[in-house]
């Protein structure tokens, strides 16, 4: 099958720092399909030559293990191309096409890696030029849109030129290893599915902690806030792979329509459970790894006297038959103590216990997303050292034990990354780990509340009837983790 890969933004952030490396990764894997092009477009003056001599210099700046040696990228070059650009004018588009018509290839991606300001008006660009065709697909990168009514215009825009099934929404989070493999844990064997509702799981705690400050995007970041950035989209998508009901089969719409009613199934928010169950949040000025690090407000592009939220912590629930009642911890952060990505599924104890346990010790399902892609099963044992603390003589005391699944450790140089997953999907027509356009709406509706309450100490105003009752339990943020009164 033949391709051609049209990357807006060519030459920037994500097209270096992500995309190439995932589509290198593929082609030294041999799974990007054979005789394709990917062509970078963006408004500076370069030749293919120049253009593949800027990719060559950035690939320098990747980890060792996924950067090319001279031979692979030679021959991974052959590949690239460029095309000067400005996506305001439609005779740049024109040169676009005649490029695309020097061969018909079987599929055409357009990639928009550009500000999501400038989604409109390529769309609109592309659908008048002619490049929009029944081959053609295009993939939009988050954020899509500040809230509800900015995103259903880009949506609106991009539908009236393209098929929802030619319109991939990506989130990378889905293209994760440890993502994929808690679709298979869940719908592909019988041992967890029957636990997997309120009888038995106390709480889910989903956790995206960041290390790193917002380093040279502060004007983003400050239009943007953790809310936005992280939750709308991430965070939620997330909690709807945990939380979905089993799909009739393992196709696009059929995955897609359970997380969308999750999502509906959220529960809407009261002035009470904006008060108790969001918070919100800075960093300041500190040390990190033994350096000194600036505080938010001090960062380039941020100002000086800003609300803007870097840390958020939520807590919801789901109100169907399977999770009614079972509370959902949401937290994410930039400039926390680690870099860590997680879910975290707890079970409620034994009703009866008949042997000593530690205290703080219960069982719980790990999902790491980053830095390590993994499962972490925790259970208790009896250990047969009585000199343990808390052990007895008898050796009837419990200890905590854990089962570790390291997917590099497993999988190792085989493991797909994320993006070129993704890519590798979208290039196939697979929809399956994409958003639908609902989705997101839903995910809007419920987060618009939040930043309302935030910017006005109110609530959106919604019709009577449609809130339900407050949540009961409060919710704090305590070194690293998401804490209730459900798990102390």
């Amino acid at each position: 099958m033949s391709f051609d890969l049209v990357l807006f933004g060519g030459t920037g952030d994500l097209a270096w720092r992500k995309l190439m490396p995932a589509l290198f990764q593929a082609f030294r894997h041999g799974s990007l399909p054979a005789n394709g092009r990917i062509i970078g477009v963006a408004r500076d003056d370069l030749s293919d030559q120049a253009y593949r001599d800027l990719i060559r210099a950035r690939f320098e700046e990747v980890e060792g293990s996924k950067r090319p040696n001279p031979d692979e990228f030679e021959k991974f070059a052959s590949l690239l191309h460029f095309v000067r650009l400005d996506l305001s004018k439609p005779e740049d588009y024109a040169r676009l096409k005649a490029r695309l018509d020097t061969r018909s290839a079987d599929t055409v991606v357009m990639y928009l890696a550009t500000s999501p300001a400038l989604f409109t008006t390529a769309c609109e660009q592309i659908g008048k030029s002619g490049l929009a065709t029944p081959r053609t697909r295009i993939v939009l990168e988050k954020p899509l849109g500040h809230d509800l009514a900015s995103n259903r215009q880009i949506n609106e825009t991009v539908r009236a030129v393209f098929d929802e099934q030619q319109i991939f929404r990506i989130d990378h989070y889905l293209g994760k290893p440890s993502v994929q493999n808690l679709f298979a844990l869940r719908f592909g064997n019988a041992l967890f599915e029957p636990l997997w509702k309120r009888e038995y799981i106390a709480n889910i705690q989903i956790t995206i902690a960041e290390d790193l400050g917002v380093e040279k995007r502060g004007a983003f970041y400050e239009t943007t806030g953790a809310l936005r950035d992280m939750v709308q989209n991430h965070a939620l998508q997330l909690l709807c792979a945990v939380a979905m009901e089993p799909p009739i089969n393992s196709s696009a719409d059929a995955i897609r329509d359970e997380k969308l009613k999750v999502l509906r199934s959220l529960k809407p928010w009261t002035q009470e459970s904006l008060e108790r169950h969001t918070v919100r949040g800075q960093y300041v000025a500190g040390t990190a790894y033994g350096e000194r690090v600036q505080g938010y407000r001090e960062e380039p592009g941020v100002d000086p006297e800003s609300r803007t939220e870097t840390f958020v912590a939520l807590r919801t629930e789901i109100e169907n038959w399977r999770w009614s009642g079972v509370p959902f911890y949401i937290r994410t952060g930039k400039r926390l103590g680690s870099r860590d990505a997680r879910i975290e599924v707890n079970f409620r104890p034994t009703p009866h216990p008949i042997f000593p346990t530690p205290a703080g010790a219960f069982n719980q399902l790990a999902i790491s997303l980053q830095p390590k892609d993994g499962l972490e099963l925790h259970l208790l044992a009896q250990g047969q050292d009585s000199r343990g603390k808390g052990a007895r003589a008898d050796g009837t005391a419990l200890s905590p034990v854990q089962l570790d699944l390291d997917f590099e450790k497993r999988f190792g140089s085989e493991r797909v990354g994320a993006y070129e997953r993704l890519l590798l999907d979208v290039i196939a027509g697979r929809l399956n780990l994409f958003v639908r356009s609902d989705e997101q709406e839903a995910a809007w509706r419920w987060v618009e509340p939040i930043l309302d309450f935030w910017q006005t100490g109110k609530p959106r105003s919604y019709a009577a009837g449609t809130w339900g009752p407050s949540a009961s339990s409060a919710m704090i943020a305590r070194d690293g983790h998401c804490w209730s009164e459900e798990n102390g």
